[in-house]
């Protein structure tokens, strides 16, 4: 069984909705039968690789509605363990943590990619870091078990980059237009930070599609639109 979760560094929802999600599977008696994949969906590729405040950005692009935005998102958070500082996170370019993840997908495998995920979104919204520079995402990328001079070469160089470019035009095509989006086998969606019991229904519907009945349903909630 494989999911594949779309979604970007940049998208608070995301963070919950995978933090929830990998409970599930830890759950889920067949959890060692379950590949998880992490694939790109940018919530703004027109964003500049040079950072700015997170909370000046949302402002602007919310208005009056962003602050009531944080305190939802950051609430919400705090029960799953999470601490969002959207005062210290800056806004930046998520497309090279993106070319990053797929590197650790292919070379290290998705266990040290789900690592590197969780570091990357920890230094977004907890440690204010800039997760377009390159020297940090080398940091981050060694401490998941990725060996630092691979990862500053590739950083330096185009590889990736149309690897990332693709699985976004395909999650355009698959027509996914919000995130967290939780894709199993292919076959049907989970979309949104659902609770674990949503994502251990998904597990258990896609067993019983197996044996021959039909298909979950796909759910939205929690998610951050682009």
């Amino acid at each position: 069984m494989k999911v594949e979760i779309y979604s970007d560094i940049a998208c608070p929802w995301c963070y919950v909705g995978e933090r929830r999600f990998f409970r599930a599977l830890e759950a889920f008696p067949q959890s060692e039968r379950v590949e998880v994949i992490f694939r790109p969906f940018q919530l703004d590729p027109t964003l500049p690789d040079k950072p700015r405040p997170l909370a000046e950005q949302l402002r602007e692009k919310f208005g009056p509605r962003a602050d009531a935005m944080v305190r939802n998102v950051t609430s919400v958070a705090a029960k799953e363990g999470l601490d969002l500082r959207f005062g210290d996170a800056q806004s930046v370019n998520t497309f090279t943590a993106h070319r990053l993840l797929g590197l650790a997908e292919r070379e290290y495998g998705s266990e040290v990619q789900h690592k590197l995920a969780e570091k990357l979104f920890e230094a977004h919204f907890s440690n204010g870091g800039n997760i377009a520079d390159h020297g940090l995402l080398a940091d981050l990328a060694a401490s998941a078990g990725m060996e630092r001079q691979r990862v500053l070469d590739y950083l330096a160089s185009e590889e990736g980059s149309k690897e990332v470019r693709d699985q976004l035009d395909r999650a355009h095509r698959l027509g996914i237009h919000a995130v967290p989006t939780f894709v199993f086998d292919e076959r049907f969606a989970v979309q949104g930070a659902q609770p674990m019991s949503v994502f251990l229904q998904a597990f258990e519907e896609l067993q019983a599609e197996d044996a021959g009945s039909e298909p979950a349903p796909s759910c939205e909630d929690g998610t951050c639109e682009f």
